[in-house]
């Protein structure tokens, strides 16, 4: 009985674990706090020049997830102004206005997600590791 009240004690009253593990989010050690915190504006920036983190701080993994992040976001905007200029009309009139809307949303949520010390991936695009 007394180890049951101790487990619900680390787990919380509602027995939902920590607010951490609610969420799905990984501890951070204090090296890796440190290195979020040394390089949240570059990694920022790097959605502007997504080669600035790996040349600026080239030991940074989280300058090298964003500037990943980063090569991804420009590898699918060169691929939708491709395929948009290319298919007349419905390239012009759909694919472009509505790539550049999906394109701008992921860009301010990866200025964001950067800015904030966050290491998510982009939605749709970001699962894929070309830098690494």
């Amino acid at each position: 009985m007394s180890e049951e009240l101790e487990r619900e004690e680390a787990e919380g009253a509602t027995g939902q674990g920590t607010e951490e593990e609610q969420h799905g989010e990984e501890k951070t050690t204090d090296e890796e706090r440190k290195d979020i915190e040394e390089h949240k504006a570059i990694a920022a920036v790097a959605y502007l020049i997504f080669f600035l983190p790996l040349l600026a701080s080239p030991d940074s993994q989280y300058g090298r997830f964003h500037a990943n992040q980063a090569l991804l976001l420009l590898i699918t905007v060169l691929g939708i102004n491709t395929i948009g200029s290319i298919i007349p009309i419905i390239g012009w009139f759909l694919i472009l206005p509505l790539g550049f809307i999906f394109t701008l949303v992921l860009f301010i949520i990866g200025i964001i997600n950067a800015a904030y010390g966050k290491k998510e991936r982009l939605p749709l695009i970001g699962g894929f590791d070309i830098i690494k």
